[in-house]
């Protein structure tokens, strides 16, 4: 079959289910990542056609696509600034507004004159660390996860991408102190609350982690408290805490920083306006 025609059938197919540039995405990386073929290379040459065992492999995508397993899991990858990384269900799949979070650590610390020690906490694919050790070569990374199956993953994204990172499986609710002291100290937890799940998308519910999503209602800020509490001790003087939080729970998230200790307490934004990120400084 022509891969024109099997266009059309696929759109079809997920007309009902997703908005159609999401479709025209989905059939686009699936051709890329089976066929090695762009966009471009389509529109160059419409006599390119399917094997039977493409079409065996198409059929199998649209079913998962059809139960809302996210693309990112069928192709088993996803890209992170400019970076791939391997991803399974083990893990979240990295978000642009971590993107925005970590080019506000870069930006920073762009001049810092010093080999910074950096922790993340909560790594899942490893996107933050690894995003970090890319950009500040010299820094000592650390990274702590629960989830000793997203340890396996982050290690492989880890040497896929060539940076050296210390992980640590940890809960970190149960820990009292941490074993060293660091210039930054960055995580992204889980913060949504249970009764914000109906405002979640399927794919997220049903396929996703919710180890890394969801927290007690009546504790949203469990995470943070912990962390925060551990910085305190942990952050060398001057060091930054950072924190991608809930959009809903902003000022309560500063109030609770500002109670523990630190200061300077800085509530960014992301680029659709919502309160997403918070620095703070010891």
């Amino acid at each position: 079959m022509l891969i024109s025609d099997y266009k059309f059938l696929f759109c079809q197919k997920l007309e009902d289910k997703y908005s159609k540039e999401e479709v025209l995405n989905f059939f686009f990386l699936l051709i890329e990542h089976r066929l090695n073929l762009r966009r471009v290379d389509l529109a160059l040459d419409r006599s390119l056609k399917l094997t039977s065992s493409d079409l065996e492999y198409f059929s199998q995508c649209l079913q998962e696509l059809e139960s809302h397993r996210p693309i990112q899991y069928i192709i088993g990858s996803t890209e992170f600034m400019d970076l791939d990384y391997k991803v399974t269900e083990a893990v979240l799949i990295p978000r642009p507004e971590t993107e925005e979070l970590i080019n506000w650590i870069k930006q920073d610390f762009q001049d810092a004159n010093k080999t910074l020690k950096i922790l993340d906490i909560g790594t899942g694919s490893g996107c933050i660390p690894i995003s970090l050790a890319k950009n500040f070569v010299n820094a000592e990374v650390h990274s702590i996860d629960v989830s000793s199956e997203a340890l396996e993953i982050a290690r492989y994204n880890a040497k896929a991408n060539n940076v050296t990172i210390k992980f640590i499986n940890k809960n970190i609710l149960s820990v009292d102190k941490l074993d060293d002291t660091y210039d930054i100290i960055v995580s992204n937890p889980p913060y949504v609350r249970e009764l914000e799940k109906v405002e979640i998308s399927q794919n997220v519910l049903k396929h996703e982690p919710s180890l890394a999503l969801f927290v007690d209602d009546n504790d949203p800020l469990v995470f943070y408290r912990k962390i925060t509490q551990l910085a305190k001790d942990s952050l060398n003087e001057g060091g930054s805490l950072y924190f991608e939080i809930n959009e809903y729970l902003g000022k309560e998230t500063s109030d609770l920083i500002i109670v523990i200790g630190l200061k300077n307490i800085v509530l960014r934004k992301d680029i659709f306006e919502r309160d997403r990120m918070i620095k703070a400084n010891k």
